[in-house]
């Protein structure tokens, strides 16, 4: 007896077994974009031509576009899309779909897969399909090439597709995920904005290149900034035999962990815990082998390899230095004469990182500027866990919307 094709979940009032179809049984045509050969002919303006990059999942990025003139766009007439057109990528992401907006009609695509679908499938429900989990693991088995993997018409074409019989129960699917979509774009744009509001304000609130004052004070401050040795505003220190503090693992770009907690399976002996080297909460943490200027800030008590360098200040604010040592100025700017090596072979001179001259301001224009730099990094986390949990909550419901 055939095992009935139905998900676990689905709209009320619907009852009927899904079928297995090949795209290709769906499509009026499936059609490769205009060939490699053509990329002479563009011109800075005139009509809108997509590429693979500009397919992301379930919507098509217009932020960089390429255009093509009048004459060009004619004598490719037979490439002009239409409305709801299925868009796939070839490259970079192959098999990644989207949906042809009405705004685009007419407008062209560069190498990548074009399938338009007949009445009777709806093409957002398609897109879905192709995006999810079972379409991702269809399209890295298929695809091919040497370097760079593609995707070709003939894989596209062969794609089995499980869908409900009538195009009412397609649509119900389609609507209800467009609207995790649309969540999920929101969240997106705010976090986005949010991170270039902290870009932004991170630009203003340090002095520009001998300047004395940044161009945005929080919190009323007006007094000129002091300009100190990095080795004067901050003291190196080495505290041993301190084995009941927790072993910490040092995350690029993510301050510390606890050892055991990290997923780099480092092995290390515990007997020499003694000789490891104590730091305390908020205090930096400098590597001699440079990565991304080589400092980081601990998040808790603890210990960590003898290889490391540990540094305290006094009256500092370590929110506010913190963005400061992982800024490109510091980094390619201040550090980079005290930089020596090649490629990961970098190791930074400690002594002339220490005579670094870096911004100092009062201790409560640090506070304030740390406030406000943590308070975007909160709102940065929060909107960043909620679209983590919306992408689970929607991948999770097309696994049981989908068969």
């Amino acid at each position: 007896m055939n095992e009935r094709k139905i998900p676990k979940i689905r709209f009320k009032g619907f009852s009927d077994d899904w079928e297995q179809r090949k795209l290709s049984g769906l499509c009026e045509n499936i059609t490769v974009g205009i060939a490699n050969s053509a990329t002479h002919a563009y011109t800075d303006d005139g009509i809108v031509m997509f590429r693979n990059q500009n397919i992301k999942e379930n919507y098509l990025d217009d932020s960089d576009v390429i255009f093509i003139d009048e004459e060009f766009e004619k004598k490719y007439v037979n490439k002009r899309l239409k409305a709801n057109d299925l868009l796939v990528a070839r490259t970079g992401y192959p098999g990644t779909a989207c949906v042809v907006p009405e705004k685009y009609e007419g407008s062209q695509t560069f190498t990548t897969l074009i399938a338009r679908l007949k009445e009777g499938t709806n093409p957002f429900y398609a897109c879905q399909y192709i995006n999810s989990d079972y379409g991702k693991k269809y399209f890295l088995a298929t695809q091919i090439g040497g370097g760079q993997k593609n995707s070709g018409a003939g894989i596209l074409e062969d794609f089995p597709m499980i869908l409900p019989p009538t195009i009412e129960e397609q649509e119900r699917i389609a609507n209800f995920l467009k609207h995790f979509d649309n969540l999920i774009t929101l969240h997106q744009r705010k976090l986005d904005k949010l991170r270039i509001v902290k870009k932004s304000m991170l630009e203003k609130c340090f002095p520009k290149n001998g300047e004395k004052v940044p161009q945005i004070r929080i919190g009323g401050f007006t007094d000129d900034w002091e300009q100190r040795k990095l080795g004067e505003v901050f003291e190196e220190y080495s505290e041993k035999n301190h084995e009941e503090l927790p072993a910490l693992t040092i995350i690029q770009g993510g301050g510390t962990i606890l050892r055991e907690e990290s997923d780099r399976a480092l092995q290390y002996d515990k007997s020499s815990l003694s000789n490891y080297k104590m730091v305390r909460k908020d205090d930096f943490i400098v590597h001699l082998r440079s990565f991304e200027g080589g400092l980081e800030k601990a998040n808790t008590d603890g210990i960590i390899s003898p290889a490391y360098h540990t540094f305290h200040g006094d009256n500092t604010d370590s929110r506010f230095y913190y963005p400061f040592f992982r800024s490109r100025r510091f980094i390619d700017v201040l550090l980079k004469p005290h930089v020596y090596g090649i490629r990961d072979g970098k190791s930074i001179d400690i002594e002339g990182m220490k005579s670094i001259m870096i911004p100092v301001p009062s201790y409560n224009e640090q506070k304030a500027i740390g406030g406000y730099i943590e308070t975007l990094d909160n709102l940065i986390t929060l909107h960043q866990r909620k679209l983590d949990k919306l992408r689970i909550v929607k991948k999770s419901v097309l696994a049981d919307m989908f068969v």
